[in-house]
């Protein structure tokens, strides 16, 4: 069974690169966004009104939790998320995080959402702060610390293709250095 988290700043491809690394080693995925989604859809709750108890109440962030959890354990799975790494522990076995520069992010987003550059630069650091702390008062960790993770990939200068291949080498690498088979 293999398990591999992917984290990252937003921007910086990781969803992208989880849904390509799932279908690449035939891999089940799972977004802790979905997660939230499908919780705030079970409380019959707006995802923009669950998003602003989000610092006042942990709650959410502990169901999506076990979920990212219990996803994990059951194995052959990419997780995708700002905690997906820290959640998975010791089961993951290769823990992805994706950066890229602020200048980057922001025209990725700003495409994605067709908004202007400013926009997103604002929404987005705002976000990243707001997650900042309330995974520091929440859990005591800050998910953007690269040491907890195996791979580090700045994406800035990188295309999705170019990524992928770098990604899929270092992924095949530590499944076969872990003697790991899965459904790869």
């Amino acid at each position: 069974m293999v398990v591999i988290t992917v984290s990252g700043l937003h921007g910086s491809g990781r969803s992208t690169q989880a849904k390509l690394l799932a279908r690449e080693f035939n891999l089940r995925y799972v977004s802790a966004g979905q997660l939230f989604r499908d919780i705030a859809r079970e409380k019959g709750v707006a995802i923009h009104m669950l998003s602003s108890q989000l610092l006042s109440d942990p709650t959410i962030d502990y169901m999506i939790d076990e979920r990212t959890k219990r996803e994990a354990e059951k194995g052959d799975v990419v997780l995708e998320g700002d905690l997906s790494g820290v959640m998975a522990g010791n089961l993951a076995d290769v823990k992805i995080f994706l950066k890229a520069s602020d200048e980057a992010r922001f025209r990725r987003i700003a495409k994605r959402e067709g908004c202007s550059l400013e926009e997103a630069a604002k929404i987005t650091l705002e976000r990243e702060e707001r997650d900042r702390v309330r995974f520091k008062i929440f859990y005591g960790v800050d998910p953007f610390d690269l040491s907890l993770y195996h791979i580090v990939l700045d994406t800035s200068l990188l295309t999705v293709e170019s990524t992928f291949r770098i990604l899929k080498v270092c992924v095949e690498e530590y499944i076969k250095c872990k003697g790991l088979r899965g459904n790869t």
